[in-house]
């Protein structure tokens, strides 16, 4: 017998390449589309149908006439170029009417205002979106809401200082109260204060002012607000304003005293069971009736009061289902560490509440930003009811796919975007986890 047989190899073997097959693109298609032989059926078919619904699509988009003055003067030049049976867009009044889209009836003089208003919500939201920019930033989120109004609105510059003041007058008399009395005592006062600067001495304060030192710039009705900076004026408000108050009805719907979580759950399933379109009609029409004769009301201020307690009533849901997902024992370990209430909320509770609430609060925010198109039904020139105005001119009676693409592709945009945003910040905070 031969000595030198081995049947244990003494060296090892090169590694070899995996099969074509089983890697790349063709492992992924093998894998995800086609691994038996119904993903094969359900691909070919998606296949199919992708490609009917394109090849019909892609041509009436791009193919489309961008200069034409009505929608007879299109089909025209699309009857010269493809022929009768070809369907091409009429893509002409979006070029001809895009900036009523974009602001209604507002002054074409003044579209720097609104542009300069957006360019700054986008600079204040920065800082607060993302963590990673310069903290002095913050700065800018804090002088938006009051700079942002009165470049849409116009008028006397010392609104808005007298609108700043009233948060430093809450802000002194919280702290005073505060430190002498209680912080409870000084939470309430510091708010009423507030209240009353802004419905009593703001006015007076800022007359008093503008006749000293008259500062301001050209005035803008509400009614000649329209489009899309209608739309986002009312979207950015609504979800700026029901976050901090959907916050505060949670917290109220989960305490312990009666009377306060007896009025936060009777508003807030008050509000949840009326549509979004009564309490429009109520602030456009029955509002009216209830204030005392000779009063004006803003329109769109009124609208905005009434999509923001809308919007924090199912706020105020979204975020109690977080606060209800959290261990017993996150509660508990805040009253061993000997944290009081607010100190547990802002520390432990809240922060852990709203990263488990990120999605609905997310979807929440992309619904209020859609439903700002029922403001049309009361009259109210949204980019819908401009739609309307649009196909009532007779150069374009007749016209419908393409304002409504249009619309519906702007739409898109914003609620995409706050979509991804969403995904990111559930990836950085590792929600799963």
């Amino acid at each position: 017998m031969n000595s030198t047989q081995s049947y244990v190899r003494t060296e090892m073997l090169p590694e070899k390449a995996p099969p074509v097959t089983n890697v790349g693109i063709i492992g992924w298609v093998r894998q995800n589309l086609f691994a038996t032989w119904l993903d094969a059926i359900l691909t070919l078919m998606a296949i199919y149908i992708a490609y009917s619904v394109l090849s019909f699509l892609l041509p009436w988009i791009f193919g489309g006439f961008w200069n034409a003055n009505s929608l007879n003067e299109c089909r025209a030049k699309i009857i010269e170029v493809y022929g009768e049976s070809q369907n091409r867009a009429c893509w002409g009044v979006i070029h001809e009417r895009f900036w009523q889209l974009m602001y209604g009836f507002y002054p074409e003089h003044l579209y720097w205002r609104p542009n300069l208003a957006l360019i700054l919500l986008f600079a204040g939201l920065a800082p607060i979106l993302f963590g990673s920019l310069p903290k002095k930033l913050i700065l800018v989120s804090v002088a938006v809401p009051f700079i942002a109004p009165w470049l849409l609105w116009g008028g006397s510059v010392w609104v808005p200082v007298t609108a700043f003041l009233g948060f430093v007058v809450g802000y002194l008399v919280h702290k005073f109260v505060s430190v002498a009395i209680s912080p409870l005592l000084g939470l309430i006062l510091g708010v009423l204060s507030a209240i009353i600067w802004w419905l009593f001495l703001m006015g007076p304060v800022g007359e008093a002012l503008q006749n000293i030192i008259p500062l301001g710039i050209e005035s803008v009705e509400s009614r000649k607000f329209g489009g899309f900076m209608l739309s986002i004026l009312l979207g950015i408000t609504g979800i700026t304003l029901s976050f901090p108050l959907g916050i505060i009805l949670a917290l109220g719907r989960q305490s312990n005293l009666i009377i306060v979580k007896s009025l936060c759950v009777g508003f807030i399933e008050f509000i949840r069971g009326v549509p979004l379109i009564t309490l429009l009609f109520v602030a456009s029409v029955l509002l009216q009736y209830f204030l005392p004769k000779g009063t004006e009301f803003d329109i769109i201020l009124r609208v905005m009061i009434m999509v923001t307690i809308f919007a924090a009533a199912y706020m105020a849901e979204v975020i109690r289902g977080g606060l209800a997902a959290l261990p017993k024992g996150q509660y508990e370990a805040a009253d061993a560490l000997g944290l009081d209430y607010w100190q547990a909320q802002r520390l432990i509770i809240m922060p852990q509440a709203l990263k488990i609430s990120i999605p609905g609060i997310v979807s929440t925010f992309i619904g209020l930003f859609k439903d700002t198109t029922l403001v049309s039904i009361i009259a109210m020139a949204d980019p819908i009811q401009w739609v309307k105005f649009i196909q009532s001119d007779s150069d374009w009676n007749g016209i419908i796919w393409e304002l409504y693409g249009f619309v519906a592709f702007v739409f898109f945009i914003f609620c995409f975007s706050m979509s991804r945003y969403s995904m990111y910040l559930e990836r950085k905070l590792q929600t799963g986890h």
